[in-house]
């Protein structure tokens, strides 16, 4: 992974066998990012996705082998008990344009992957909501 920092924004490039939730987290433990906005594009050779189910409190998942367009990347930076904590969802398309798409819970670049990071100056940290089950903001 490579990063190249532009005003406020961290563009990262992660490279073929490189995961990209491992790369985020640590471009934002290497730059001190607690809080930010995240968009990216690139291809993944496996991926897994999920989908939580709030009525049951649990997530179902889908792993993905093959050639994956990513076509959109996006999700936010905070903390949960003082780690970094990143909320990512992505879009994927296969070699017949099929898109599939849910919470990202690892991938691995395929050929590159291309992340801008919009730092927000805060820290942002989340708690467990009783009710649904998910990590939400702590405002």
């Amino acid at each position: 992974m490579k990063i190249k920092k532009v005003d406020n924004n961290y563009i990262l490039r992660i490279d073929k066998g490189e995961e990209i939730i491992d790369s985020i987290k640590k471009a934002c433990t290497e730059k001190q990012i607690k809080a930010g906005g995240i968009i990216g594009v690139g291809a993944v050779d496996e991926l897994k996705i999920g989908l939580y189910n709030v009525d049951n409190k649990e997530y179902l998942s889908e792993t993905l082998k093959g050639a994956y367009e990513v076509t959109n990347l996006t999700g936010n930076i905070s903390t949960m008990n003082g780690e970094i904590y990143l909320h990512l969802h992505i879009t994927v398309t296969d070699e017949n344009y099929n898109a599939k798409g849910g919470h990202l819970n690892f991938a691995r670049v395929g050929g590159t992957c291309e992340i801008i990071i919009e730092e927000i100056k805060d820290t942002l940290e989340r708690k467990k909501d009783p009710v649904t089950g998910l990590n939400i903001y702590d405002f």
